[in-house]
């Protein structure tokens, strides 16, 4: 069986052969269109949907106010379920059958470095993906803009807050692919700046809750504080479990967990449980960015903002100051440049640093913490 990124690279080979001699651009007289792949069913459907929520708000918005010189935009949204050999095909549906001029949101480590080669080699904009992982900032990949930290920056907050709490011993348990061996490689990355190292591993499959064996080892070791890398179900069925069994490590998880949805799972498990952000707190109107994000949700999505629908927004805001800077009539590359000319814009306060070496807009990493079933900003 051919690893995923060749299968996609053999895939797009294959396919894009009687369209060589053109450039679709998904872009019309009267739209632009921007595609979306990501989880819109399944375990992870939750983090996909908000995405989509905070997408869309910012665009029903810009429509409304006539639109990106005169375009609308429209969002057009393939399901993947969080399964890497559906984001091939949903990505190639987008970008031949209904051509798309650019990605948004894309959910996941696994899910998008199996595309990556189609990005790629189709010069495709993809904006605001939903992962932290290294293999899609460095090398520098000129096609992808990420908006959020980096898992590095978050594992570095969390490791220095659970210290500063008084742990000394650190396990990590995480998803077996690429978007847990990034969470595990920037803990132990921590640590070892610490002069400490991960105590205990375990690890459970993508789309699952097979978490027992991961159990057992903690149970094991017995860690001070465990770090989790996983999205909200089996975080939940893991906090769960080992409440349960008594384990008495405090729990950790980066901004992909999905809290809201691991909330309405787990609330009285999860107490105390430790989880870094990569966007400012949702929750209050401190922040003009917030404010605006929120008061969209409400109008277009009769939704309320949580972390993701807020990242989603902001990336969604990003692309839209981007597309208005590429002018009138619109390039794949013009629209490169214009991302890269975004070095210094204030989005009410937030800033975002774009550069031609530097395709991550933000570096800050947001703490919180469960309490009393809610979730409040530490810092």
């Amino acid at each position: 069986m051919k690893p995923l990124h060749l299968l996609a690279a053999l895939t797009w080979a294959t396919l894009s052969s009687s369209h060589a001699q053109t450039q679709v651009q998904g872009l019309t007289a009267t739209a632009i269109h921007i595609g979306m792949v990501n989880a819109q069913t399944g375990p992870s459907a939750g983090l996909g949907q908000s995405m989509r929520k905070g997408v869309e708000a910012v665009f029903a918005e810009v429509n409304q106010r006539g639109g990106v010189h005169g375009r609308q935009l429209l969002l057009d949204v393939a399901d993947d379920a969080y399964e890497p050999p559906q984001t091939i095909t949903e990505t190639l549906r987008l970008a031949q059958e209904n051509p798309v001029f650019a990605f948004i949101g894309f959910v996941g480590t696994p899910t998008t470095n199996a595309v990556l080669p189609i990005i790629q080699d189709m010069a495709l904009p993809v904006i605001g993906v939903v992962s932290g992982a290294q293999t899609l900032r460095n090398p520098l990949t000129r096609e992808v803009f990420n908006v959020r930290a980096s898992y590095q920056q978050e594992t570095e907050a969390l490791v220095a807050k659970l210290f500063e709490n008084g742990a000394k011993s650190i396990g990590v348990v995480y998803q077996f692919d690429g978007f847990g061996v990034s969470v595990l490689a920037g803990t132990s990355q921590a640590l070892n700046k610490r002069g400490a190292g991960v105590l205990a591993t375990g690890s459970f499959q993508r789309n699952t809750t097979a978490i027992r064996t991961a159990l057992a080892a903690m149970l094991e070791s017995q860690p001070d504080a465990i770090v989790f890398a996983g999205t909200y179900e089996p975080a939940a069925a893991f906090i769960q479990a080992a409440r349960a069994a008594g384990l008495k490590s405090q729990f950790a998880t980066v901004s992909f967990v999905g809290i809201t949805n691991l909330l309405a799972l787990a609330a009285d498990a999860s107490e105390g449980l430790l989880v870094s952000q990569v966007v400012p707190f949702p929750y209050e109107d401190t922040l003009a960015v917030t404010r605006e994000c929120r008061r969209l949700l409400t109008l277009h999505q009769h939704s309320t903002l949580t972390f993701v629908e807020l990242e989603g927004c902001i990336s969604a805001r990003v692309l839209v100051g981007a597309l208005e800077s590429a002018g009138p009539t619109p390039t794949r590359p013009a629209l490169i440049a214009a991302l890269e000319h975004m070095q210094d814009v204030d989005l009410g306060g937030v800033r975002i640093a774009f550069g031609p070496e530097k395709h991550q807009a933000m570096d800050t990493v947001y703490l919180t913490q469960v309490r009393n079933g809610t979730i409040v900003k530490l810092r």
